[in-house]
Order: C-alpha cells, then sequence, then structure tokens
C-alpha cells in the first residue's frame, strides 16, 4: 500500500498537466501556445529564467521565441547555431541536458560569457515532435532540490505535448497560408485582397488614414503565350510576381488579382507619396530582364492605374473600380505608363 502511494503522482502536478493539455489544446496560435507552456513551467519548477527557442530550419539557426523572467528584450536578436551551446546540442541530438552548478561543461561558455555570474546551472529539454525536434526549452538556475527523477520525467511529458501543439498550429498556419496564396506566383489571391482592403478601409475611416492601390495590368501578355507557349507565361507570371514582391515596400501587400493583373495595397499612403512608390516599381519592373528556365530572356511591360481612399472613396468597389479605370485610360494612350489621377 505504500509503494502504491509513493508512485501516485500528486493531485497539484496532474492539475498542471491537464490545464497545459486543455490550454494548448484551444488555440491554434503560436505565440498563444509559446506564452501557455512557460507560464505552466513557472508554475512547475522554480528558477532564475525559463526560455524557449524555436528552430529556423532554413538557415539550422536557433531564437530565442520567448523568455520568462524580464530577459525577452535582451534576448530578442540572439542566435544559437545548431550543435553549438546548450540548445544548439540539445536540438542536434534530441536529448536532454542538465548542466549542474559544479561543472564547467564547456557547452556552458557562451551562457556565461553573455550572463557572468548569473548563469549557474541549466536544463535544457528538446521540443520533439511528430516530424523531428523543433526547438528547446531551457531553465536557468533551477532550485537543486527540485532537479528529482521525477521532476525530468514530469518535464518531459511536458516538453512533448507542448511540441505536438506547435507542430499543430504551424500545419494549421501552412493551410491558412495556402487558402490565401496564388499556385502561380506565390502572391496573395484575390480573396486575401478583399480581406486586407475591408480592414484597410476600416481604418481609413476610423483613424482618417489613407490607404492607396495600384492596379497593374501587363501590356500584351497574350502575346509571351501565343510565341513561347502557356508553361514560358506561367513561368514569366511566377518572376514578375516575385519581382513586384522585391521592388515593394515592406508594409505593402502584394496580390495577384487574376490572369495577368496585380494589385499592390499600400497602407497608410497618401496619393502623392503612392504616386511615387508606383513610379519607382514601375521603372525597376520595365527594366528587368527575366532569365526564363530554357534561357530565353525576356521582359514585361505594364499599365498602372491608382487610386486612394477616402478620396477615391471608402468602399472595396469604389477603390478597386478607380484604379482599374485609371489603368485602362493608359492602355487607350499607349501602354506602359502610370495614372494616379
Amino acid at each position: 500500500m505504500t509503494h502504491e502511494t509513493e508512485n501516485r503522482i500528486p493531485l497539484d502536478d496532474l492539475l498542471v498537466f491537464h490545464q497545459l493539455a486543455r490550454s494548448l489544446t484551444s488555440s491554434f496560435d503560436l505565440d498563444t501556445i509559446l506564452r501557455t507552456i512557460l507560464e505552466h513551467m513557472e508554475r512547475f519548477i522554480e528558477a532564475d529564467l525559463w526560455t524557449l527557442l524555436m528552430l529556423d530550419e532554413t538557415r539550422q539557426e536557433l531564437y530565442y521565441a520567448i523568455a520568462a523572467g524580464g530577459e525577452e528584450a535582451a534576448l530578442r536578436d540572439l542566435r544559437v547555431k545548431v550543435g553549438e551551446g546548450v540548445a544548439g546540442w540539445v536540438v542536434q541530438h534530441g536529448e536532454t541536458l542538465i548542466v549542474p552548478e559544479s561543472s564547467d561543461d564547456p557547452r556552458m561558455n557562451n551562457l556565461r560569457k553573455a550572463r557572468p555570474h548569473q548563469v549557474r546551472s541549466v536544463i535544457a529539454l528538446p521540443l520533439r515532435g511528430r516530424k523531428g525536434t523543433c526547438g528547446a526549452i531551457e531553465i536557468f538556475n533551477p532550485r537543486a532540490d527540485q532537479l528529482s527523477d521525477y521532476t525530468i520525467a514530469f518535464l518531459h511529458i511536458l516538453a512533448d505535448h507542448a511540441a505536438i501543439a506547435i507542430e499543430n498550429a504551424r500545419d494549421v498556419a501552412r493551410i491558412q497560408q495556402l487558402t490565401i496564396t496564388d499556385d502561380t506566383t506565390g502572391l496573395y489571391n484575390v480573396r486575401h485582397l478583399y480581406d486586407v482592403l475591408s480592414r484597410e478601409l476600416d481604418r481609413c475611416v476610423s483613424h482618417d488614414l489613407p490607404v492607396s492601390l495600384a492596379f497593374i495590368d501587363l501590356d500584351r501578355f497574350k502575346l509571351v503565350n501565343d510565341e513561347h507557349g502557356h508553361l514560358t507565361g506561367s513561368e514569366l507570371l511566377a518572376r514578375t510576381g516575385r519581382r513586384l514582391r522585391e521592388l515593394s515596400r515592406k508594409q505593402d501587400c502584394c496580390f495577384r488579382y487574376g490572369g495577368d493583373e496585380f494589385v499592390i495595397l499600400m497602407p497608410e499612403t497618401d496619393a502623392q507619396t503612392a504616386l511615387a512608390q508606383a513610379g519607382l516599381l514601375h521603372r525597376g519592373l520595365m527594366s528587368t530582364l527575366f532569365q526564363m528556365k530554357s534561357g530565353l530572356p525576356l521582359t514585361v511591360s505594364a499599365s498602372v492605374g491608382l487610386s486612394t481612399a477616402p478620396a477615391d472613396g471608402t468602399t472595396m468597389h469604389a477603390v478597386i473600380a478607380a484604379a482599374d479605370r485609371r489603368m485602362y485610360a493608359v492602355k487607350t494612350d499607349g501602354r506602359g505608363q502610370v495614372r494616379g489621377s
């Protein structure tokens, strides 16, 4: 009877696990999930600092996604290479690492240099999901009397459930991204344009902030399909979309409206600024030489019409129609120009 009682999980710990499981399954927002993980870690084990690092698979680096203990701002720009330091080792090997206070483990060198006299010990756990290790949790200077096998085992359970929740959130984000992305160009699609433009027009009305829209139509694009085939035409559309994104400002959104038509949405941008930016973009696009996979060099010409809310209206139909009307006026006048009024 005594042995059974000793092996029972304390009710408080079961409640922590139950609350974490409910919290992680109630949201697919990644930031909410990460904060929930650290909040429950803080409740379960006392320490000076908790951090959660996520893996950037492309660069094979870890970045500090979130931190408790007032260190989030200080860690925001730091990166850890996979295989380097405590977190890098944990992600590379997919194993937990416990470094006690008396250790001179070389993997602690970077941490101790960054925070002299502050980092004495650490527990680092991998976030292992179905698709591999996606990050790590670091717990700095945990209380020595809490480093029992039971505590470490329970932390593993929490970390494993956290990893599954993170993967689920990322999968949902990928699916959502697919629903708003045009297959050919990789730009946002017209359905997403309507959503974003609607929100920007609401801001325009409620906060008196201008929003401008550039409607871009490629000139005589049908000739590319007729002379070089639809595969080349699709490739040129894709390259044009990427070039428009490169030429646009960070705050602007690029959309494929349909066929060979594109839209650039410019939040908080008045008519004069929009005309200057559209002119730069137009010149950059017209001067770009696109080298096709076949080796064929191609260029594009475009006619651009601009509109600005609230001057041109505060409804989606009014703003898009005004830009479309000016674009067709450019077509009528000889193509290859930008018109703002």
